[in-house]
């Protein structure tokens, strides 16, 4: 008796079991499953695998699941293709199979990325796959929306700072800033430790640490702006965004490089720097004086000032 063949596709809205498939049949059938699942059109289906998360070719329709190295047990990334119309059309070489990481002598930099209110978004995005595209940050918004419209208890008001259904509209608006749960959520999503270089107080925040994931990715945060790390080769060959999580050689890199940070004042104080009321244009200087506006007129959009 043929073992039962198990796929999980992992979407926006959620995680599903597709049903009726093996290892010989064609990526035609899976193409059509998963459109069926996700109700994504057949020609805009983005799927990744593994770990790290890479785009599967699926171009080749009658190519059977095991040409593509799909094994039952698998959980498939599916995404929404998105015409790039900003950012770089292509992404620089880099490196994302793990078999492929090498101890190539290189420095961490920093690729710096728009400061549009969608900067976290736009850096995992780098991060996954090598070139900046704005564009991204609506699938991000939702996965987001999702997952905390799926468990309430988690995601209480008394974590939000708002109630739940209010925070997925919220989320969704792309004037919205990112922080520290939407970054756990990613994190979760996809499957990835996501370091956060923390300028201001020259520490190295972990989002999930704790979950033993193999593979780990850095972004820096300035106290309001998130730009990704990548470590250039000193041969200037291929980047390297991705990296395994015993890497102990780059997480101390990345530790040195926030206490620089930090000493070199490569952050905004939050108390001073000054934003934009979306709803009334005003502008407000300081941390304490967005919340007394807010309080006072229940205005809930703020923007960076480029």
């Amino acid at each position: 008796m043929m073992a039962e063949f198990v796929l999980r596709a992992k979407t926006k809205s959620g995680q599903k079991v597709v049903n009726g498939l093996s290892s010989n049949k064609t990526v035609a059938e899976l193409k059509r499953k998963l459109s069926e699942l996700t109700g994504i059109d057949i020609n805009a289906l983005l799927v990744r695998n593994g770990f790290p998360p890479k785009v599967l070719n699926l171009s080749c329709s009658n190519s059977t699941l095991s040409d593509t190295g799909i094994v039952s047990g698998d959980t498939l990334i599916v995404e929404e293709k998105i015409n790039v119309c900003n950012g770089e059309k292509e992404s620089r070489s880099h490196i994302v199979d793990s078999e492929r990481f090498t101890d190539t002598p290189g420095m961490l930099m920093k690729k710096i990325v728009p400061a549009d209110n969608s900067c976290l978004f736009t850096s995992v995005g780098y991060v996954l796959n090598g070139k900046v595209d704005p564009t991204c940050s609506d699938f991000m918004r939702e996965i987001i929306a999702s997952a905390v419209a799926s468990s309430p208890e988690e995601y209480s008001e008394a974590i939000l700072g708002k109630p739940n259904s209010v925070y997925c509209e919220w989320i969704l608006k792309t004037d919205s800033w990112g922080g520290a749960i939407e970054v756990s959520i990613l994190s979760k999503f996809f499957g990835l430790e996501i370091a956060v270089v923390d300028s201001v107080n020259g520490i190295i925040n972990r989002f999930g640490e704790d979950q033993h994931y193999a593979q780990r990715v850095f972004l820096i945060f300035d106290g309001i702006h998130y730009d990704p790390l990548y470590l250039e080769p000193h041969d200037g060959g291929r980047i390297q965004t991705i990296f395994q999580t015993d890497d102990e050689k780059v997480l101390l890199e990345a530790g040195q490089l926030a206490k620089e940070a930090k000493s070199s004042r490569q952050y905004t104080d939050v108390q001073n720097f000054t934003v934009k009321c979306l709803d009334c244009n005003i502008h407000l200087a300081g941390q304490t004086a967005a919340s007394q506006h807010a309080k006072e007129t229940g205005h809930t959009s703020f923007g960076e000032i480029a």
